[in-house]
């Protein structure tokens, strides 16, 4: 017997699984996703792009959680929801419609960085691996059953970006594992403890602002982590707001000396951070435009420029 699934998705892990789904014989009778807003920097794959390729009926409800959707959803009775980033959370009368069970992808090794922007967070935070978690939905987010998980390196020099890609493989690989199992009723669901985990919230344009009074690594993942195509992070040069997209860490440390300052020589921006170590600003944008370290050296001109903290 063919199962059927209704799917929430978003985003290129919403292409990725909707795609294995497809490709594991899934019946899909509908797609809920979300209308790309003219404010946000669309870098990624169209779910209902996908969906329509597909002859798949697609919405785009404001309310997920509405008497309406979950009225149609309950009327197709769907053996599965699978939920994959799906910006909103999917509440327990919705989740209840599926008859064998409501799953979610989420971009970390739950129940590590439960919650929003894992992988952002992850790097934030140094680590060195993340991964992608396929799970049971529960009331409270991010906490049901573990289905599957696949675990990613995190480079000391990889960009949010670039894990979120390798992200996306995991989570691809973990649906094309776990689906079987899942379809056949066989599937080993193992629960989580949460008290090992942690849990973190959205990040805001002004949570990119660099201090730095803070160590040179902490600055450097800040930098990694909010990357192209995320908003970048942000400080002032000579009085000019500056976006700063790539760094690199250098081995030279100064104790006694005072932190915030920027030298500028031999086409190089090397900024004293907090804990007397050293970070190159090799790319950034000013007015808009990306500019690398011989263009930034010509802009500012050879100096110490302090910076603010």
């Amino acid at each position: 017997m063919v199962s059927t699934a209704v799917v929430f998705a978003y985003h290129n892990v919403g292409v990725r699984c909707l795609r294995a789904l497809l490709a594991h014989g899934v019946n899909v009778p509908l797609v809920i996703t979300h209308i790309d807003q003219p404010t946000e920097n669309i870098w990624f794959e169209s779910v209902a792009a996908l969906a329509h390729e597909n002859n798949i009926r697609t919405i785009t409800p404001t309310d997920p959680n509405s008497e309406e959707i979950i009225a149609e959803v309950s009327a197709l009775k769907p053996d599965f929801i699978f939920s994959f980033y799906y910006r909103q959370m999917l509440k327990p009368a919705l989740l209840a419609a599926a008859t064998r069970g409501a799953y979610n992808m989420h971009g970390s090794l739950l129940p590590k960085y439960r919650g929003r922007v894992p992988v952002n967070w992850a790097i934030i935070k140094g680590e060195t691996e993340t991964g992608a978690t396929l799970h049971e939905m529960v009331e409270k987010p991010d906490a049901g059953r573990i289905a599957g998980q696949a675990r990613v390196d995190i480079g000391a020099d990889d960009t949010a970006k670039y894990v979120f890609d390798k992200v996306t493989d995991a989570a691809e690989y973990v649906m094309n594992t776990v689906l079987p199992s899942l379809l056949d009723g066989s599937a080993k669901l193992l629960p989580q403890n949460l008290g090992l985990g942690s849990y973190f919230g959205g990040r805001r344009a002004e949570d990119g602002v660099i201090n730095w009074h803070d160590s040179a690594q902490n600055i450097h993942n800040l930098v990694r982590a909010v990357a192209p195509p995320y908003p970048g992070a942000s400080t002032t040069i000579n009085h000019e707001a500056v976006i700063i997209t790539k760094t690199r860490m250098s081995p030279a440390h100064f104790q006694h000396q005072t932190p915030c300052i920027l030298n500028v020589a031999n086409d190089m921006l090397v900024a004293l951070c907090g804990d007397g170590r050293m970070l190159r600003i090799v790319e950034a944008t000013v007015d808009g435009m990306p500019h690398n370290e011989v263009m930034l050296a010509a802009r500012f001109g050879v100096g110490r420029f302090t910076l603010p903290s």
